[in-house]
């Protein structure tokens, strides 16, 4: 998939393309509907699939005070849509200027005028434009005028919990710790992604090194807590890990640093300054404050073995 800024030069298009807009947080399995559509109806059309998205959450824009968490960071919302078999992803700026664009002036530019589509994909809940006020209405008018087709996708309904898979019910299950629904929606274990920093070390002074994976602050962190999961490290090894979100309370009380830590199990080795990404897959327990060093230690080697129980009946 080739990432192409606002402003930078298209690809050669002479069959044109079939396009969907959306900022696709989390690449959840709704999305993977609308995109596995989108494959489908270019390969049938022998032309490229764009996905047309933006450089941040139209919401850390228009309502700043209340934007969502993100479910993905940029680099890995991008990763999820090369292997969802995107061709091109068009990264727009959201800016005030973008904010205030309407719906037709949106599809003029973009849609029509800079991929000449010949058909758009988009789910039935799909809104754009100013104040979102144009829907999937408005884009089959827009293309009747200006010559595009309009193909329409389902909601895709969660089986178990009966609502509409979305970016915000992903984000309700993992502030709660509902790993299973968090998990089904996406169609993958949840995942975060940074570089390794050096902490104070308080995890290898006990016996319990962890690395310290720096997680960018508009991220949707689980609930914290302690995680069995896994650790990827940038050679693309995997290891099973438990996993810490807190603030450690037995050493900082309530004024600790809100740290994802990860204890690589069966692992030594120098993992500082490498890339990681940390998969949480079984929620184990509350963080807690322990009365003791040698209480923590105990109920950690407890975390420990639980996570290898796991691994053992995968």
């Amino acid at each position: 998939m080739q990432r192409i800024l606002e402003g930078a030069s298209l690809p050669p298009l002479p069959n044109g393309a079939v396009v969907t807009i959306g900022t696709f947080d989390g690449v959840h399995r709704g999305h993977q509907q609308v995109l596995a559509e989108l494959r489908r109806l270019a390969d049938e059309l022998a032309c490229p699939a764009v996905v047309v998205t933006f450089d941040r959450h139209p919401a850390s824009v228009v309502r700043p005070e209340t934007a969502p968490r993100l479910l993905t960071a940029p680099a890995q919302r991008f990763e999820l849509l090369d292997a969802a078999g995107v061709d091109y992803a068009h990264v727009l700026r959201f800016d005030e200027e973008r904010s205030l664009e309407s719906p037709e002036e949106f599809v003029r530019e973009i849609v029509v005028g800079t991929w000449h589509a010949r058909l758009a994909v988009e789910g039935e809940d799909f809104h754009f434009g100013h104040r979102r006020r144009g829907h999937l209405t408005t884009l089959e008018e827009t293309g009747a005028r200006w010559g595009f087709k309009v193909a329409s996708v389902p909601t895709l309904i969660d089986e178990v919990s009966g609502v509409a898979v979305s970016s915000e019910a992903i984000r309700h299950a993992l502030h709660n710790a509902d790993l299973q629904t968090a998990t089904r929606e996406l169609g993958r274990l949840y995942e975060m992604q940074g570089i390794v920093e050096h902490g104070d070390q308080r995890g290898r002074t006990i016996g319990f090194p962890t690395a310290n994976v720096a997680v960018a602050g508009d991220i949707q962190l689980p609930a914290d807590g302690v995680y069995a999961g896994w650790y990827e490290r940038a050679n693309g090894s995997v290891h099973r890990s438990a996993i810490n979100i807190g603030r450690r309370p037995t050493f900082y009380a309530d004024n600790g640093l809100l740290l994802v830590e990860a204890h690589l199990l069966d692992f030594d080795g120098d993992l500082y300054d490498e890339h990681a990404k940390v998969r949480v897959e079984t929620w184990l327990r509350g963080e807690t404050r322990f009365g003791s060093i040698d209480d923590l230690k105990a109920q950690l080697q407890r975390d420990v073995e639980k996570t290898r129980w796991l691994a053992e009946q995968a």
